[in-house]
């Protein structure tokens, strides 16, 4: 029995829709089967690898989209009903093309993070190189999504009556869009301004609002910076342009830390000079740079001894000055006790005249 041509038809579309969805499925599938294949290799390159992995999932939406757009002018259908259809091909088609975009961005980024290491010890060049990624990274994507949904919106007719009508107005509207953008705009000159001047960079150790932490983050409205107890503290772009702030890893990781004690005069200070360089020649944070003990004050009845020692970075000077400061506590403690800070009195007789023989005879 013959079908009634409408079922025909319809027939005939739904096969034709579907050949082009399921032509893209299986082109994904060769293509994604052959990278696989190849990056069993042991000489595979690091791109395949990476093309695979970020590619893999939004190919599966826009090579179907695509050949289904190619397809398309073959489906026999009313000239309302194409159009309606091929306007949604073609919004979806600009989707899928936009995530598969921002997704061969984190391709880019993945590989410049897998040639580039920053946990290296002298990793200043590579925070440069990764402060900037980052900035171009969610600037680009940024502009990706911009241009694609403005390209699904200038599609439909609508719209763009709606916008060559603004464009009239577009002094008016510019001057309040730039009052109302003022802030978001100054936010992004900023970053602008810290990717490539890089007054901070990624895993840089600060010191801001009186906090000591690490840059964990840099997008283009906000800095967060990672401090020592695990809170974060996020902070505006601006910040970092127009208030001061310390960066003690802007031009090398190499830090000295100072260790203050206060003793009684009586201390030798060259023992303690000595013990001083005994220890730092057992410690492996110290990179043998610096190694120094001094009178650095005399108050009324102590004096101020500062040591001051260095190392590779910031958390090594850290935990440098801490070994350093117990040990010499527990140095002075244990051979000098007597030296010590202590406070004297002297009580004499009102006939007995003060002299520096009672003063030794009231000590012992």
């Amino acid at each position: 029995m013959d079908l009634p041509v409408p079922l025909e038809q319809g027939l005939y579309v739904s096969g034709t829709l579907v050949s082009g969805l399921l032509g893209g499925l299986v082109l994904k599938w060769i293509v994604f089967a052959a990278l696989r294949a190849y990056n069993r290799r042991t000489d595979a390159p690091l791109a395949t690898h990476s093309f695979a992995h970020h590619l893999s999932r939004p190919s599966a939406f826009f090579l179907p989209v695509l050949v289904l757009s190619f397809v398309l002018p073959l489906v026999p259908l009313e000239p309302k009903p194409l159009e309606v259809l091929r306007r949604f091909v073609e919004t979806t088609l600009i989707a899928t093309f936009a995530w598969v975009l921002i997704r061969a961005v984190d391709v880019i980024e993945a590989l410049v993070r897998q040639h580039y290491q920053l946990a290296e010890g002298n990793n200043l060049r590579v925070r440069k190189l990764f402060t900037q990624l980052q900035f171009v990274k969610k600037l680009a994507v940024t502009l990706i999504a911009i241009l694609a949904v403005g390209l699904i919106l200038m599609s439909f007719a609508t719209v763009r009556r709606i916008g060559t009508g603004l464009l009239t107005s577009a002094g008016i509207a510019s001057v309040i869009i730039g009052f109302a953008a003022q802030r978001s705009l100054s936010n992004l000159l900023a970053g602008f301004q810290i990717a490539f001047t890089q007054p901070i960079r990624l895993d840089d150790v600060l010191v801001v609002e009186g906090e000591w932490g690490r840059v964990e983050e840099i997008t283009l409205t906000y800095v967060v910076v990672r401090i020592w107890d695990e809170r974060r503290l996020v902070l505006p772009l601006n910040y970092f342009i127009e208030k001061p702030f310390q960066n003690w890893t802007r031009t090398t990781s190499q830090l000295l830390g100072t260790v203050f004690l206060y003793t009684d005069y009586t201390l030798p200070v060259e023992a303690v000079r000595a013990e001083l360089k005994r220890l730092v020649e057992q410690e492996p944070l110290w990179d043998r740079r610096v190694c120094v003990l001094q009178v650095t004050d005399s108050k009324e009845r102590t004096m101020e001894l500062r040591a001051l020692v260095s190392a590779s970075d910031s958390s090594r000077t850290f935990d440098l000055r801490c070994i350093v400061r117990e040990k010499l506590v527990a140095f002075i403690q244990q051979h000098y006790p007597e030296s010590l800070p202590k406070t004297r009195s002297l009580v004499a007789a009102a006939d007995q005249p003060f002299t520096l023989a009672n003063l030794a005879s009231d000590e012992s």
